[in-house]
């Protein structure tokens, strides 16, 4: 058998399954890290329960995934998950949902791994939203679960350091309120409105302008010029002022 009719015999099977996204819909990309809690806490042995070289690396990684060939306009990250809007009008593969899976996975992993120095992998899945609300009440969500999380492994952590061990700080603070999970850390003399805003409610990356300054030699003149960078935001707005702050990012 010929190659070229050997490989269109064979090439089917991986491409039979294949579905795009379509135009209308916005995509948004979930990232996780595999396995992070035993990598950070036993093989690594980053701070608990917030640690600011794992926070660089993930900025990192994020960055890197808003640089490797994608339209992205929006990226955030907390704790071992990243989250990646794109523009509207991506197109990259055609939309094929498990090109997008499989490149931001190893992409993530390749990055990340190179920052560690050791395997960290992830995995990738990707939320296909009709409308504008939807991507806007996506972040809401992914904020909101940063601050509960946040406030729930500070309580524990406090407790494992107060000599509880895992399932008696797990077991202490199962079922407890916010107020009570608050007035817990109260007791360690931490009030959770002065934590930092990154640790609460996650980190956001976005391009900005600036002017740059160059000198035309054809005209013996100094121009200035456009250049987007990416800003890292660590103090993101909270509640209804970040659906706000999303939306605004499909007006650019």
């Amino acid at each position: 058998m010929k190659f070229n009719d050997l490989d269109a015999k064979m090439r089917v099977y991986e491409t039979a399954n294949d579905r795009c996204i379509l135009p209308a819909m916005y995509m948004v990309a979930r990232i996780d890290g595999r396995g992070f809690t035993r990598l950070t806490k036993e093989v690594h042995q980053f701070e608990a329960p917030f640690d600011e070289k794992f926070r660089n690396m993930m900025i990192e990684t994020v960055k890197h995934l808003m640089n490797c060939g994608f339209n992205i306009i929006y990226g955030y990250t907390q704790s071992d998950e990243i989250s990646l809007l794109f523009h509207p009008n991506e197109n990259v593969f055609g939309r094929k949902t498990r090109k997008y899976i499989s490149v931001l996975a190893g992409e993530a992993s390749a990055k990340f791994s190179s920052l560690l120095g050791s395997v960290g992998a992830f995995d990738c899945r990707i939320s296909e939203l009709p409308n504008k609300k939807l991507v806007e009440d996506y972040f809401r969500w992914r904020s909101e679960d940063a601050h509960r999380n946040t406030l729930n492994a500070h309580c524990y952590w406090r407790l494992r350091q107060d000599n509880h061990t895992r399932s008696q700080a797990s077991n202490k603070i199962e079922g407890l309120s916010i107020s009570a999970k608050n007035e817990l850390l109260f007791q360690y003399g931490i009030n959770f409105n002065d934590l930092p805003a990154w640790q609460k409610r996650g980190i956001g990356l976005y391009w900005r302008s600036t002017k740059k300054q160059g000198f035309n030699p054809k005209t013996s003149e100094y121009v200035f010029s456009d250049k987007k960078f990416l800003y890292t935001d660590f103090e993101l707005p909270m509640g209804e002022e970040y659906h706000n702050f999303i939306s605004d990012f499909f007006g650019e």
